[in-house]
């Protein structure tokens, strides 16, 4: 590895977007413009090497690991490459895995991501057009990719009330582009109705969090976002994602049931919250 060459990703453009914004990539591109679906097929002829990866000096893809006709191409793309599977295919933490592929130790750094200053008043000012200014605030992100991976909206709304009975503490329900309803189900819930963040940028939202004093969310890009920048966040899996966990010290995980709201889950999340808060 060359710690002093730049470091390019090719991603979904919103994250590339927001790596990039936190300085974790020199530079970001599209995923789907990268032209990798030309590496699959039969292994026949018809295919060229592909523009886009012409002056890479290595190559790393966690991707199309099960296809031999796939990494057979992709490693004639470059001089080094490296193809994984993105995921181990046993217990091993998914963040030590990745690590391992590209040469780390297994320990890795474990020091939050820095957000720069211009984003965190950025997101104080979107936290101020939701309705906090001051003191105590805590997020609550009820969604998540799937329904097999959010917990049940009645536990969320035992979590937003706990911790709006703290003193001075506000409560922000988190609503990303495809979380309308899981919001909804919570909200249909409360004794009183709790102020939404809605649909923030992502940028906007890095900056929010690290306003927050205690975060609360399933097993999702944005709980691993609020970890990864240092937020005591408590993140809720699913027994077979336990290994998605995160790296960060200042994140602790919790098996749940999302099938129905077990009163022990509910009894542990709230004493997990309070253990964290202090």
């Amino acid at each position: 590895m060359r710690p002093d060459a730049p470091l390019e990703l090719a991603a979904q453009p919103r994250i590339g977007a927001l790596l990039g914004a936190l300085g974790i990539v020199d530079a970001h591109h599209s995923f789907d413009a990268l032209g990798l679906e030309a590496l699959f097929g039969d292994g026949g002829e018809g295919w060229q090497p592909l523009p886009a990866l012409a002056k890479v000096g290595r190559l790393v893809s966690w991707f199309g690991a099960r296809d031999a006709g796939f990494v057979a191409r992709l490693r004639a793309q470059a001089a080094d490459v490296v193809v994984a599977r993105s995921v181990p295919p046993d217990g091993t933490p998914v963040w030590r895995h990745l690590l391992a592929t590209v040469g780390g130790d297994g320990a890795g750094d474990c020091t939050p991501v820095t957000v720069p200053p211009a984003m965190r008043e950025a997101g104080r000012l979107t936290l101020a057009r939701a309705g906090w200014t001051e003191g105590p605030l805590a997020i609550v992100h009820p969604g998540a990719g799937g329904p097999s991976k959010r917990w049940p909206a009645a536990g969320f709304a035992r979590v937003a009330e706990h911790l709006a009975a703290r003193p001075g503490t506000t409560v922000l329900l988190h609503e990303g582009p495809a979380d309308g309803g899981a919001v909804a189900g919570v909200q249909a819930m409360l004794a009183r109705e709790c102020r939404v963040l809605r649909r923030p940028s992502l940028p906007e939202l890095a900056g929010a969090l690290q306003h927050v004093t205690a975060y609360a969310g399933n097993d999702s890009g944005v709980s691993h976002l609020a970890a990864a920048i240092g937020v005591r966040a408590l993140v809720l899996f699913v027994a077979e994602n336990r290994r998605w966990q995160s790296w960060s010290p200042a994140a602790r995980a919790r098996i749940v049931s999302t099938a129905a709201l077990a009163p022990a889950d509910a009894a542990g999340v709230l004493a997990d919250l309070d253990a964290g808060l202090g």
